[in-house]
């Protein structure tokens, strides 16, 4: 039975799964200690939950317990391997490279630190009409990278397009040129097989709940072993995380985080098959009803360049808000949901080559764990149905 609204923007958040919930709900009653508390057993508790979950993450990644830094989130994660290298006194130097399809999440606060005189480079990624449109050269990486660059940091997956980057090989260049490399892999943990040694990272920001974790809790891996990185800690007060991360830690969301990335592991494979399907079903059946559409990012057939549950296309002559305004029991998005309030059109799409115009006829759909088949119909359904309207209503 179909139950509207439905959801298809799994991209800006997941829900909780049950299974993840089941496991929060005695942290915040019956096992209620502050894990700092060493010297009673509410405390011991909550300590031995965080460090079960630490192992449990840890080895999602292929990292050490001690390598892995709680965090709000992948925002925050971001900020502290970005500012938390080129902030620090003892440094290579201060230039920073990154890509121009980045989250804000890493291009704002490079950008801040360009303000302040570090000079920063920024990497385009392949236009659109081609295959692997929206991925990164890495020979452009290679070539940007100086004796005074302090970081490079390049997203595993791209929110918007998709665009699984050639991480493993960006990050060998980085250590041959012994330049820490940060990757921004919130987008890919839970639908991909990470491993940080394989792909050669050094600082690695992922977040939760887009795994079907809880909101409010992500992690940085920071490598302790050859080469290891330090970092100024940006949030100080209590010594908590190594010294690199202080406050009170959220010991029931931290539980969660380790059950969301246990199940995903688990039932990856058949998840990501499923998904895919789906988005190639609403892809097909979307450019068979509506006219004058077009893919944004890499080809649905390079399923090594594209995430499973990613679809990104463009209405022309019809205006994505409006769009989206006209289908209220869908929920999809025309960007980025962190800046979702910001009325400037996609900076990502725009990256690819899309005119203003064409980046504000755009949609992005999100498939996740819970949607259907029914739901699918549904969303083609609602887009033909709504472009259409909207093409005759401005005479097109």
């Amino acid at each position: 039975m179909l139950r509207l609204p439905v959801f298809m923007d799994h991209h800006s958040t997941t829900p909780v799964d049950p299974r993840v919930v089941e496991a929060m709900l005695p942290y915040f009653t019956e096992k209620f200690g502050n894990a700092g508390s060493v010297n009673h057993p509410f405390g011991w508790e909550a300590r031995d939950a965080v460090d079960a979950a630490r192992a449990t993450i840890a080895a999602a990644i292929g990292a050490g317990e001690k390598e892995i830094v709680f965090t709000s989130g992948a925002t925050e994660s971001d900020n502290l391997a970005i500012r938390g290298v080129a902030e620090r006194p003892r440094r290579r130097g201060d230039h920073l490279v990154t890509v121009t399809t980045e989250h804000k999440a890493v291009l704002d606060p490079i950008a801040r630190l360009g303000r302040r005189g570090y000079d920063v480079t920024l990497v385009s990624v392949k236009q659109r009409g081609a295959d692997d449109a929206g991925i990164v050269d890495v020979d452009q990486i290679a070539a940007a990278i100086r004796d005074d660059t302090a970081l490079v940091s390049v997203m595993l997956a791209n929110n918007e397009i998709g665009a699984i980057a050639p991480i493993a090989e960006i990050g060998a260049i980085c250590r041959q040129r012994g330049v820490p490399f940060h990757c921004d892999a919130t987008q890919a943990v839970g639908k991909l097989p990470v491993d940080v040694d394989a792909l050669n990272v050094d600082l690695m920001s992922f977040s939760a709940h887009k795994f079907y974790g809880p909101k409010g809790v992500g992690a940085l891996y920071v490598r302790r072993r050859t080469p290891s990185v330090r970092l100024d800690p940006q949030i100080t007060g209590g010594g908590q995380e190594g010294g690199l991360r202080g406050g009170t830690l959220n010991v029931s969301s931290i539980v969660g985080f380790a059950k969301a990335i246990e199940i995903s592991l688990a039932e990856m494979g058949d998840e990501q098959a499923r998904l895919r399907a789906m988005r190639d079903r609403l892809h097909a059946e979307i450019f068979e009803r509506v006219a004058d559409v077009s893919l944004n990012g890499p080809a649905l057939a390079l399923t090594h360049l594209r995430l499973a549950g990613n679809l990104n296309v463009t209405f022309a002559g019809v205006d994505g808000e409006a769009l989206m305004m006209s289908i209220k029991d869908l929920a999809v998005s025309s960007g980025a949901a962190c800046t979702s309030a910001n009325p400037e059109p996609s900076h990502v799409l725009q990256a690819l080559g899309l005119s203003v115009d064409e980046a504000r006829s755009s949609l992005r759909f999100g498939l996740g764990r819970f949607n259907t088949d029914d739901e699918i119909a549904f969303a083609v359904d609602a887009v033909a149905v709504a472009v259409d309207k909207l093409r005759r209503l401005s005479g097109l």
